[in-house]
This record gives structure tokens, sequence and C-alpha cells, in this order.
């Protein structure tokens, strides 16, 4: 095949691979014709290729919908998969409360992912944790134990070998390990109690998570307390303490709005941005474990981010 001009920036360490379209082939989209050229990689990744200009057709730069047919000459880079990039090392911001050869814990910020996965495979907690203690290269999930959403706050702890690992794993799951919350939520939540109700995907919107109709529910747990009661934007609103027993994905956020009180800022349940609430209203603030060094049980507390006083400090407290 003749040479073809590569894209401005083809990765230099990588050969392109040339494809032809074969004869008989009814003309149709790029996409779809390098889709069963390459089954191994999914159309989207391939669209993905396309567009940054990792794909030529007949030597020049291609569009997804550009048709193609019999005889046309792909030319493609190949590209890796974004999780294979994902487990690097980048300079990320995050608090280190305290640290010991066994274990870190961390003041995650609100926005911070904890975990590389779809849509954040870099920039997470996890590529800063392996940034400054390269050493979590060696342990599973670089060590991350629990996780935070991205828009909740606070303390989490990681371990810096596989035994502390396996240790603190066992805690979490003989529910020994002490995980303590502050939320606001919406309404009037007048006393303290349990929610048992198993948590799953919501059949309805894959992103949500539900206690109503879930789907694969899993058991869920959480003990919530008010502490004080107010008033935003001519609305209730109860500042709450929430221990969790479990630890299933947007647990604390599905169990308080399945009791009608979502919390404020909290949109994909519900929630709304009351007294300036910019994300929801969740923060991580106590933290106690047995150390897997032997030294006894730690504790550790943090103080809410500025964004969270801030919305604290515009709702009107009762007496």
């Amino acid at each position: 095949m003749a040479d073809i001009a590569a894209p401005a920036d083809p990765p230099p360490e990588d050969e392109p691979q040339a494809l032809r379209v074969a004869p008989g082939t009814p003309a149709g989209r790029l996409d779809k014709a390098l889709a069963a050229l390459l089954p191994g990689h999914s159309r989207s990744r391939l669209q993905g290729w396309i567009e940054a200009g990792h794909v030529l057709v007949n030597g020049r730069a291609a569009t997804v919908r550009q048709p193609v047919g019999p005889g046309d000459e792909l030319t493609v880079w190949p590209q890796p998969a974004p999780e294979s990039l994902a487990f690097v090392a980048e300079p990320v911001d995050f608090e280190v409360v305290a640290d010991s050869p066994d274990w870190i814990v961390v003041d995650k910020p609100a926005g911070l992912v904890t975990h590389p996965g779809a849509g954040n495979w870099r920039g997470t907690l996890l590529n800063g944790l392996l940034h400054r203690y390269p050493e979590l290269a060696g342990v599973a999930r670089a060590g991350i134990v629990h996780r935070l959403d991205k828009d909740t706050s606070g303390l989490l702890v990681v371990a810096r070998n596989e035994l502390a690992q396996t240790h603190l794993v066992r805690q979490l799951q003989a529910r020994s390990m002490g995980r303590e919350y502050l939320a606001l939520a919406h309404g009037r939540l007048a006393a303290a109690g349990t929610c048992e109700r198993p948590v799953g995907r919501d059949a309805r919107v894959p992103v949500r998570m539900s206690a109503d109709r879930p789907l694969a529910p899993k058991p869920a747990v959480t003990r919530y307390a008010p502490l004080r009661h107010g008033q935003a934007g001519g609305e209730p609103v109860t500042e709450v303490a929430c221990r969790l027993e479990t630890g299933r994905t947007h647990q604390i956020r599905v169990h308080l709005a399945s009791l009608g009180h979502p919390l404020l800022g909290d949109a994909l349940y519900g929630g709304r941005g009351l007294a300036g609430a910019g994300r929801q209203m969740l923060h991580a603030r106590a933290l106690h474990f047995e150390d897997p060094g032997g030294s006894g049980e730690r504790a550790f507390e943090s103080r809410p981010p500025a964004d969270f006083r801030r919305t604290t400090e515009a709702i009107s407290w009762n007496p």
C-alpha cells in the first residue's frame, strides 16, 4: 500500500494499521465500517479515534459519518483503552490528615473523584495517592478501602500494604469501622432512627441508585439522628448526623431521600440548592478504626469545608 500521511500528532511509538474495505461491502458510515473491520473495539471507542485524528481514509483526515465503500483504504493508529492508562501517578491536590507505615487518612475535597472510572480516567484521588506514595502501586486499588462520592467531602482511609488492606476491609465487613457523616436535608426530620432498606440500581435511571424499586438490591443500614432544625427560603431544613453500617453506592443520599428528606443540593435525588447549596450537602466528618499495626483504635475528625459552612450559616436555625 502506498505511503499515507499521518495525523498531526500520532503517538510515535505506535505503528499504523492498514485496512481496506472489501469488494462487495455496501457503502456506509466510516465508524460502522471500522467496527466491522475491528470487532474487538467498541464503536464509541472507534468514534473517539476518528474524532481525535487517529483514522485516515485514503490518506486524508476523516469524520465519523464520512461514507466509505469498497476499495477505500483506512489507516488506523490504535489507541490504548482509557482504563489501561488510569493507574498512573499524577499530582492531585488533597489533604493528608495523618499517616503511618500501614495507613493514610485523607480529607477528600468535594469535586474530587476517588477512583478512576468512565468519564474520569485521570486526575482522581487514586492518581494523587500514587504520586505521593509510590509504593501504593503494589497494593490493589492503590490501597483504597472505601470511597466517597465525587461531591461528598471528608475522611477516608487508605491502606499502605496488603496486610493492612485486608485488616481494614475486614473491619468494614464486620461493621466495626466507624464512619459518621454530617448532612443538611430538606424537611423536618423529627426523630432518630435506622433505615434498613436494601439499595440497588434504579430500574429507570441507570446513574441513580434506589431503595424503592432497586435492581439486584443489597442490604444497607444507615442510622440517623437530627441535630437541629431550621429554615431556608421559607422551607424547613434539618441538620442530620448519619452513621453507616454498610457502604452501598449513594447510600445516605438514597436512604434520606426515600424517607422524604433528600439532601440540599442533591438534584439526582430530588434535592434543591437552598441556602446556596451547590452540591449534595454531605460531609464525612468522623472516622475511627482499629490500627492494623496494633496500636489500638485511631479516631479522626474533619471540619466541614468552606462551601458547606456557608450553606450552614445561611440557614436560620431554631433556638
